[in-house]
């Protein structure tokens, strides 16, 4: 950041006193400016033992298979923002949607937020944002084909926790170098 969104001036970096990291102070008004991780909301969507997932028609990873998700937007929960994501890539609503995982993605400064929700009805479709849409049950995930590594362990543990009838909530660190538990 050069210039401060507030007055326009010059900004620099330095500790602010009380702080223990760099951040952008503007030298004229002395505004700090923070900057935060991303935070990113989506849906596990299931119907019956099947998986909804959608492949992306947008960048990053265009042409690749995901969960429903993205960014989250101001003035909406994070499970508003999950259901919206939902609608918008995949045309399909959920039940009863829970918390389910909370994925931490450090060297890209974003936190991913996941909740697991059952289908209201078969009704889904490609979108803008989604080439094509589909149910899979767990044997015909396209593995290779997943866009992000967070996608993979979130349905390798929903996998292992429906086995158990259980879904605890989860989190886990997602840093590079990442190795596929599937693909390995």
């Amino acid at each position: 950041m050069k210039f401060c969104p507030d007055c326009g001036a010059n900004t620099k970096l330095e500790i602010p006193k009380g702080d223990n990291r760099l951040r952008f102070v503007c030298e004229k008004c002395s505004k700090i400016h923070y900057q935060n991780p991303k935070s990113v909301v989506g849906i596990l969507p299931t119907y019956q033992d099947q998986v909804l997932l959608c492949k992306r028609a947008i960048q990053p990873r265009q042409g690749f298979w995901t969960l429903p998700a993205g960014f989250h937007e101001m003035e909406e929960s994070t499970l508003e923002g999950a259901i919206r994501e939902c609608k918008e890539e995949t045309g399909a609503s959920v039940m009863d949607p829970t918390l389910y995982a909370i994925f931490d993605i450090p060297q890209i400064s974003q936190v991913y937020i996941f909740f697991k929700g059952e289908l209201k009805n078969k009704a889904f479709h490609a979108t803008e944002e989604s080439l094509e849409v589909r149910l899979f049950n767990e044997e015909d995930i396209p593995w290779s084909e997943l866009a992000f590594p967070m996608i993979e362990v979130a349905l390798d543990r929903y996998f292992s926790d429906r086995g158990n009838n259980n879904f605890p909530v989860f989190r886990e660190e997602i840093r590079r170098p990442w190795k596929s538990r599937r693909l390995a």
